[in-house]
């Protein structure tokens, strides 16, 4: 008989797994979850999964330490409890700017997550829009990365945006930027950005013609915010007209998003919006349908 998949959710973005479940006709597993009263993470599956492929969907940001324990921890239980196969589906891999060491001391906490999921249990991992192709690497077990780069293009299209000249922010994102670019038949530039701490960005010189023209930021996270915030007022001051952005991932850490350079936005859900996110500018589209795919293909 084929097997079937199941997909399992841990606490960080419930909402996606059943949107998964939906669209792909994929069956949900039923999990047991509780935070024990010293603070210690509880996992029960409640069915049979012997020689099942199962997946584990969860979303490692805005709690990453919780949910990446909470992962392990489900991992760990149905490995025990005699799956098959046990991928661990994480739509935004948490950690992954710490993909290399830039002084002395530093540590790759991208590394060291890929080895804790593997150490787990999981036999796969499947994400989307890595920070870094490098992390492909820091795993031994096969890894299915997923590109978010055709549904910011359908939405693109959609918005009405497709003329518009795709900037990269930063160094980091000349990719994604070029290969929209390359697909809406566009030209494409690059911020000169420079990190002068966590939370402080500096925007320097502009490599590519904004004069007169709409512009569409692309990066892959969007955190506090300031990189987009910066290569926007870069782009105004080279004299660019309307500036949009897209994004694979939102975290949104200061619970908003209001620069008035920016007019709109479109980021995935790989990451749910913060409670009490406010803000007319933000539009997500669903990756739902990108990993129900992938999950389907995957058996």
């Amino acid at each position: 008989m084929p097997k079937t998949p199941i997909l399992f959710s841990g606490s960080s973005h419930k909402k996606l797994a059943q949107e998964i479940s939906r669209v792909g006709k994929i069956r949900q597993g039923k999990v047991q979850i509780e935070t024990f009263p010293d603070g210690e993470i509880g996992v029960r599956i409640l069915e049979n999964v012997h020689g099942e492929d199962v997946f584990v969907l969860q979303t490692i940001a805005q709690h990453p330490n919780l949910y990446l324990m909470e992962l392990f921890i489900m991992i760990d239980a149905l490995k025990r409890a005699g799956s098959r196969s046990v991928t661990a589906v994480m739509p935004h891999f948490g950690y992954a700017r710490q993909d290399r060491r830039v002084s002395e001391g530093d540590p790759i906490s991208a590394k060291l997550v890929a080895q804790l999921v593997e150490a787990a249990g999981a036999t796969r991992v499947m994400t989307m829009d890595l920070h870094s192709k490098q992390i492909e690497g820091y795993f031994n077990i096969p890894i299915v990365h997923l590109a978010a780069e055709s549904l910011l293009e359908e939405a693109i299209r959609k918005e009405g945006w497709a003329k518009s000249v795709m900037i990269s922010p930063d160094i980091g994102s000349i990719l994604r930027a070029r290969g929209l670019a390359k697909a809406l038949k566009v030209t494409d530039g690059v911020v000169d950005k420079h990190r002068m701490s966590a939370k402080r960005v500096e925007g320097h010189a502009l490599a590519g013609d904004v004069k007169g023209q709409d512009v569409i930021l692309v990066d892959d996270l969007v955190s506090t915010g300031q990189t987009l915030f910066t290569a926007a007022r870069v782009c105004k001051d080279c004299g660019a007209k309307k500036i949009r952005a897209v994004a694979s991932h939102g975290l949104f850490v200061n619970g908003s998003f209001d620069d008035r350079a920016i007019e709109k936005m479109i980021v995935t859900d790989s990451i749910p919006l913060p409670k009490g996110f406010k803000s007319k500018k933000v539009k997500v589209v669903s990756v739902a349908p990108l990993f129900a795919r992938a999950i389907s293909a995957s058996i």
